[in-house]
């Protein structure tokens, strides 16, 4: 992986094209938690956001990272789930999408991560009439984005002894 956004890109188009009932997808900054400031946007909505687990260098300006993919389901909905309730199906209409996320990101590797695994699945209180619920992956991937920031430079080193002069120069 050389961008983020690369990453970015390729989850997001990996929703849209395997979840066609998702109305909204976009980084994570907790857009649920000022609805009446952000941008107004559809639902239901999954929202991605990125944290390292662990990095670990390989080589020069290039890390493995155990990247934790957290995506956010939102569903607005005044309908009821409980058990009777004459609009409980779609009402629970949004955990078919909970059911797709895992079945087609767990177990993936993609143009820019390998081994997608869940770990993690929870609801989030929202205060609101929004059920919000965090589906939590990890994967790995191979973040070498630091290379396009390299300046090569030239080190040039003279070592004397008393019987010998040498030169060692590195480009």
């Amino acid at each position: 992986m050389e961008h983020w956004q690369d990453l970015y890109i390729e989850l997001a188009e990996r929703i849209s094209e395997k979840l066609p009932e998702i109305q909204w997808i976009d980084l994570w900054h907790n857009q649920v938690g000022f609805l009446a400031e952000e941008h107004p946007f559809g639902t239901p909505a999954v929202f991605i956001g990125f944290r390292s687990a662990q990095i670990n260098d390989i080589g020069e300006l290039v890390q493995i990272v155990d990247l934790q993919v957290d995506f956010y389901l939102y569903y607005e909905t005044f309908l009821d789930t409980f058990k009777g309730a004459y609009n409980q199906e779609g009402a629970l209409e949004f955990t078919k999408s909970l059911d797709a996320l895992f079945g087609n990101f767990h177990g993936t590797s993609g143009r820019n991560y390998s081994s997608m695994r869940r770990i993690a699945f929870a609801p989030v209180d929202t205060g609101t009439a929004g059920n919000l619920y965090q589906v939590t992956f990890e994967c790995k991937l191979n973040d070498s984005s630091a290379m396009k920031y390299y300046e090569p430079t030239q080190v040039h080193l003279q070592v004397e002894d008393e019987d010998n002069r040498y030169f060692v120069e590195v480009d």
